[in-house]
């Protein structure tokens, strides 16, 4: 008789810990629904960050590239994308034949400027370019690259 009054107590305690779990449950739900019909009623939601970074701010705003910062043709390329096809002397002047990324033709001369830098000097056997700049950030000490073409080519 003992143990079965102990197992009634201990089955009423736990059925009163279920109720009282599932009448909050409903509360919560009755709140929710209250809010969402407020928040129909009002229309525009103000965020307040209180000094916090404000998560629904678009951090790209404002930063859009302008259609004429676009480059295109020579002016666009990379110095590490070219490839020296050849050198010609046209008028006693050097000009280097290169191909882009695209595998375009182009000509250039001394001081054409890519997207990273520009040329520095052309001779017979090879083209040296400066690179001024680094995936867009300007370097402190600028780069020398050589491009040369192959001795069994010529």
């Amino acid at each position: 008789m003992r143990r079965a009054s102990i197992i009634f107590m201990v089955c009423c305690f736990l059925w009163g810990g279920v109720i009282s779990t599932f009448a909050q449950e409903a509360e919560k739900q009755k709140a929710v629904d209250i809010s969402a019909s407020e928040l129909q009623k009002i229309g525009n939601i103000i965020y307040n960050p209180e000094g916090r970074r404000d998560p629904f701010r678009d951090l790209l705003a404002g930063s859009e590239v302008p259609e004429a910062a676009v480059t295109e043709g020579v002016a666009g390329m990379l110095i590490s994308n070219i490839v020296l096809i050849g050198i010609a002397k046209i008028k006693g002047k050097h000009q280097a034949i290169i191909n882009g990324p695209q595998g375009f033709p182009n000509t250039i001369n001394v001081g054409t400027k890519f997207a990273d830098g520009f040329v520095l000097s052309i001779d017979a056997s090879k083209v040296v370019f400066r690179q001024t700049k680094e995936r867009g950030v300007p370097l402190y000490k600028p780069k020398d690259i050589t491009k040369e073409i192959n001795p069994e080519e010529r």
